[in-house]
């Protein structure tokens, strides 16, 4: 199980878009519970906070990446949940991060028509998490943020909302949660840019979905679960493919991605998300 002191407050939803290395060098593989350098906060900000070892990457820097994925095939990838709130909360946990990474791809989009039935999701996950009233506040910013058409807002109020979140799930003494919600968005946001990428493949967008680092990262994170979480079926087989997808990532010196590895990738993260939104019974 992992241990609980002081955690972060961002989590991941769309990572892997930038490579750790300009020009896309390969990067070295993460230890265990150690975050790719490229993806943390101003160090000083997250020491004031008390960011120790058992951090999880950031998606705050982020943002600015995701142009080199448009157009981003949402609708070859609805993102399909029941209107029935898991009863588990780990299952929560991992459903509100595919939510959070839903935002920040329908706003890329500019798919804005769909931020108020997103706001009111987000206020349920974040009820039942504990967290109700302060997803509430960020819900109602969502939606004039929209109303208004601007984009920078949403953008800032989904970050915003994940960091509320999991600064309460700290106070509840529930660091894996915190890590699950990062795991789904990572998840849900892999399976549209790998289509993406195969739809319009090039070598240069192929790299920017080759991130060993945080394949590897997620593998050790899944492992470290408490064992009523990591022993479920689903996340045995979830951590299996996770290793698999950081071995195929890892592109040797002097090789190129292809098409075909890409969609190799792509069908490994439905199955994933398949994985993920698989309920406790």
């Amino acid at each position: 199980m992992m241990h609980l002191f002081r955690i972060p407050v961002l989590t991941i939803a769309l990572a892997f878009w930038v490579h750790a290395q300009e020009g896309g060098g390969q990067s070295e593989p993460a230890p265990y519970n150690s975050v790719p350098k490229d993806l943390l906060e101003d160090p000083h900000v997250r020491e004031e906070l008390g960011v120790n070892e058992f951090t999880a990457p950031s998606i705050s820097k982020l943002f600015d990446t995701l142009h080199f994925l448009m157009p981003l095939p949402l609708l070859e990838n609805e993102l399909a949940l029941s209107e029935r709130m898991p009863l588990d909360r780990a299952d929560l946990a991992m459903e509100l991060g595919f939510l959070i990474a839903e935002g920040f791809l329908i706003v890329q989009a500019e798919q804005l028509d769909k931020v108020e039935d997103l706001a009111k999701r987000l206020t349920r996950y974040g009820k039942a998490l504990g967290a109700g009233d302060r997803v509430n506040r960020h819900a109602a910013s969502l939606l004039e943020s929209a109303r208004n058409k601007d984009v920078a807002a949403l953008k800032k109020e989904l970050s915003s909302t994940q960091r509320d979140v999991e600064e309460e799930l700290v106070t509840l003494r529930d660091a894996d949660l915190a890590h699950l919600i990062s795991l789904g968005g990572w998840i849900r946001a892999l399976v549209v840019a790998t289509q993406a990428v195969e739809k319009q493949f090039t070598v240069e967008r192929a790299r920017k979905v080759m991130r060993e680092d945080i394949a590897d990262y997620y593998t050790e994170s899944v492992a470290g679960l408490e064992p009523r979480i990591s022993e479920r079926p689903n996340y045995l087989r979830i951590r299996d493919l996770l290793a698999g997808l950081r071995n195929e990532m890892a592109i040797a010196d002097g090789a190129e991605p292809t098409k075909e590895l890409i969609g190799e990738l792509h069908a490994k993260a439905r199955e994933l998300s398949e994985l993920a939104l698989q309920r406790k019974q």
